[in-house]
This record gives C-alpha cells, sequence and structure tokens, in this order.
C-alpha cells in the first residue's frame, strides 16, 4: 500500500491527479446516461464493439502520424451508424455484426501496433491509463462530454419513448431510426473518450454496470438515471482513490468498485423484495 500522503503533494494534485478527475467524472457521467438506454434496448455490448473499432482507428492513426482521438471519433460514428443499420436488416442480427466489427478492428489494430512497433505507445488506449491523460486529451474529453450531456437532456423525452417502445413511439410520428442513431452517436463519442480512462477493454463496462445497478434499487426511467449516474462518478471516485493507495490499475480498481456497488444492490433488492410485492422492472418515466 502506499502512503497517499506522500502521493498527493500540491504539484501532483494540480498536475496529474486534478485533470484526471475532471475527465474522468465527465466521461463517467456520459457513459452512465446511455449505459441505461443501451442496457434497456438490449444493445449494452454495442459499447465493446465500438471499442474494439476505436482501438483498430487508433492505431493507424498513431502508425500513420494523425491525431488518434480527432482521426477516430468521426470512424467510431460510423461504425455506429453501420452497426444500427445492420441490427436493422433481416439478414444480418445485430449481435452478429457487433461481433464482426468487435474481432475484425481488435484484430487489425493489434496487427498494425506490432509490424510498427507501436505496443508499447497504444497500450493505454487498450488497457487505460487516466493519469497519464495530457491538458488537451482533458479539454477535448470535457468539450465533448458536455456536448452529450446536453443533447441528451434536450431530446431526453424522445430517447425515453425510443428506448421503452419502438413501435408506440413510431405510431405518435416520432422518427424512431433518427433517435436510435442519435443514441448510437452519443455512446461511440463516449466510447472512444472512455478508452483513455478505461482503454478498449473495459469501457463497456463502466456503461454496463451502473445501469444494471441502478435497475436493482429503482423503478421509474428517470430515478434509474439519476441513480445510475450517482453510482457511476461515486464508484469512479472510489476507484481511482483505492488504486493510489493500493498501487493497482485505476480502470480496473474503477470496474471492480461497481461490481462491489452491484453487489451490494442485489443484495438490497432481495432483501426488499421479500418484504414487498414484487415489481416489474423500470415501467414508467
Amino acid at each position: 500500500m502506499n502512503d497517499l500522503s506522500a502521493i498527493l503533494t500540491p504539484e501532483y494534485l494540480a498536475v496529474v491527479l486534478l485533470p484526471a478527475l475532471i475527465a474522468g467524472v465527465a466521461v463517467s457521467l456520459c457513459s452512465s446516461l446511455l449505459g441505461v438506454s443501451m442496457v434497456l434496448k438490449r444493445c449494452s455490448m454495442i459499447g465493446d464493439g465500438l471499442s474494439h473499432v476505436g482501438y483498430g482507428t487508433l492505431c493507424i492513426a498513431v502508425a500513420m502520424g494523425w491525431a488518434p482521438i480527432q482521426v477516430t471519433i468521426p470512424v467510431v460514428i460510423v461504425a455506429a451508424y453501420i452497426l444500427l443499420r445492420l441490427s436493422e436488416s433481416r439478414k444480418s442480427r445485430g449481435d452478429t455484426a457487433i461481433a464482426m466489427f468487435s474481432t475484425s478492428a481488435l484484430a487489425l489494430g493489434i496487427l498494425v501496433s506490432s509490424k510498427a512497433n507501436l505496443t508499447t505507445d497504444v497500450s493505454h488506449y487498450m488497457f487505460g491509463s487516466i493519469l497519464a491523460m495530457t491538458h488537451g486529451d482533458v479539454i477535448l474529453s470535457v468539450v465533448l462530454s458536455v456536448c452529450v450531456l446536453l443533447v441528451y437532456l434536450l431530446f431526453y423525452d424522445k430517447i425515453f419513448a425510443v428506448t421503452f417502445d419502438e413501435n408506440f413511439a413510431q405510431a405518435t410520428g416520432l422518427n424512431v431510426r433518427f433517435y436510435n442513431l442519435l443514441i448510437a452517436v452519443l455512446t461511440a463519442v463516449t466510447v472512444v473518450l472512455g478508452m483513455m480512462m478505461m482503454g478498449a477493454l473495459l469501457i463497456s463496462s463502466l456503461m454496463i454496470f451502473p445501469a444494471v445497478t441502478a435497475m436493482r434499487i429503482c423503478r421509474s426511467f428517470k430515478r434509474v438515471v439519476v441513480t445510475s449516474v450517482i453510482i457511476s462518478v461515486t464508484c469512479f471516485l472510489v476507484g481511482l482513490f483505492l488504486s493510489l493507495w493500493l498501487d493497482t490499475a485505476v480502470g480496473a480498481s474503477v470496474i471492480l468498485t461497481n461490481l462491489a456497488a452491484f453487489a451490494l444492490a442485489s443484495l438490497i433488492s432481495m432483501l426488499t423484495r421479500r418484504r414487498k410485492p414484487q415489481t416489474a422492472d423500470v415501467p414508467k418515466e
């Protein structure tokens, strides 16, 4: 274990930890919001598929000398659109399309990084390295996270409708395809930002765990969203400081903290349901 008082010097707090906290909280907030919709729409693994597409693109961008994040975001957005269209096609199921994209993009990224001797340079995108983020990365993460948050809040009612009943939403005149695409685009942006913090292997867990944990203890959509945000941000902060104290990887510490929160919520839900009549999960706004 590390002595936190010796680590958390004023210089370390200002230069390393504070930017990591700001970026981590912003990304955790966005991932928890979108995770609720992805879980309820049974598309929770799309984050995993998009993260692997992002990793492959990052490797190519680094090998070519391009700006990694600026190149990866539009590519992953296009991938999200393709995955969405494929999932709507009768000829190719969504889970099959995600698996194809995921494995192919990951293999391409590993191949490019190994041939270009970039394994060390891109390893933090695979496993995450939030404490190594530059000020430029932090600023980009915060700006894009604010944009994602504003768009989500602006179209909250539409996202709620599309998440629960696409057929009813379409019958009311809502452009279901557009709002499904909007959710996919917001997810794509969040995944790329989260890769710098959690890595390609763990970012999908950052979206899934807070959502399913909140669903264990809440019933309305709005309460699930708010609780998911609180859980996500809290688990990030606890995981970050635990990683500093125990000298462990930040991403893994955050996910294991989320796992502990899920286990606790499941226990509380089990004890509560023994005393009360069982009700349906998240039936209303």
